[in-house]
C-alpha cells in the first residue's frame, strides 16, 4: 500500500519540516525549515520513496527522521500534499504560506486561460 499508518500518530504534535531547497514548498514559505502541526495517522509507505523521487511526484518535506511530509507533482501548477493541515493554523490576518502559494498558482492558471 502506498499509504499506510503511521508507526506513532501524529494527532497534535508538532514537527519540524526540513524543506528542499528549489522546490514550490520552499519558494512558498522562503525558508528551509518550517513547524506545523499534525492531525493525522497515517503517511507515505517508506517502501515507495525510492519510486516517488525517480519519478514526477518527489518529496519535498521530511520531519527529523528523513520520513515524507510534503510532496510535490513536478511540472504542474501547483500540486503539492501535505500530511499536515495549513488551514490549521491559517488566519484571514496571517493566511498560511501554501495557501497564499495554492491561491496564487490559481490565479495564474486563471489568466493564463482567459
Amino acid at each position: 500500500m502506498l499509504i499506510s499508518k503511521l508507526s506513532c500518530s501524529l494527532v497534535g504534535q508538532t514537527q519540524v519540516i526540513s524543506i528542499a531547497p528549489g522546490s514550490r514548498a520552499a519558494a512558498a514559505y522562503g525558508v528551509n525549515q518550517v513547524k506545523e502541526r499534525f492531525a493525522c495517522n497515517y503517511g507515505l509507505n517508506p517502501a515507495f520513496r525510492a519510486r516517488l523521487d525517480d519519478g514526477r511526484l518527489s518529496v519535498s518535506g521530511t520531519d527529523p527522521q528523513g520520513e515524507a511530509r510534503i510532496v510535490e507533482l513536478n511540472g504542474h501548477p501547483f500540486y503539492l500534499a501535505t500530511l499536515y493541515l495549513p488551514q490549521l493554523s491559517s488566519t484571514e490576518d496571517n493566511p498560511h504560506p501554501l495557501i497564499v502559494a495554492f491561491l496564487r498558482a490559481a490565479v495564474g492558471v486563471r489568466i493564463q486561460t482567459t
